[in-house]
């Protein structure tokens, strides 16, 4: 057992900025979206990424049950929407109704529209990782706007941004 305080471990992983992002993937008929700032590249051959779900989250299952996931790369101004995406206990039903988005071409998900970037991806494996599941998988398509703005961070339990 260690003797570690969570609360300061959290305290020194806030001090690392991190983009944020908006994960989508539809299960059950419905759309599931969370805000994540634990995306991350993996490989660029193949091209992989992963993301990291709270198992106690409605998101984790519904992403092992889908397979797929889009990733919404935020802009700054698109700051309501993180914080909507990351309110728990948020109705399921309609909860994209606050974010215009369009579908993937390759997955069906919902990409959040003005996202400086998109990610439709494939789940390729899944490990354990305490009261995490890491979620890995192959990126089957991807979409960069022409017009770009600040980027949306996180950074010591704040919002910020970074041209």
């Amino acid at each position: 057992m260690s003797d570690l305080d969570p609360a300061v471990f959290r305290q020194a992983m806030g001090r690392l900025a991190q983009g944020v992002t908006v994960v989508t993937t539809t299960s059950g008929g419905h759309d599931h979206a969370m805000t994540a700032n634990s995306v991350t590249s993996v490989s660029l051959d193949p091209l992989l990424v992963l993301v990291c779900v709270e198992t106690e989250s409605r998101f984790h299952d519904a992403v092992l049950d889908a397979g797929v996931w889009g990733v919404s790369m935020l802009s700054l101004r698109q700051r309501p929407t993180s914080e909507w995406f990351a309110t728990r206990g948020r109705p399921l039903h309609g909860q994209l109704d606050r974010a215009p988005f369009t579908r993937g071409e390759h997955t069906g998900v919902a990409l959040l529209d003005d996202a400086l970037a998109h990610l439709e991806v494939r789940t390729t494996s899944t490990h354990p990782g305490g009261d995490h599941v890491i979620v890995v998988g192959e990126v089957l398509g991807l979409t960069i706007p022409d017009t770009i703005g600040p980027a949306l961070v996180y950074y010591r339990g704040r919002y910020g941004s970074i041209e």
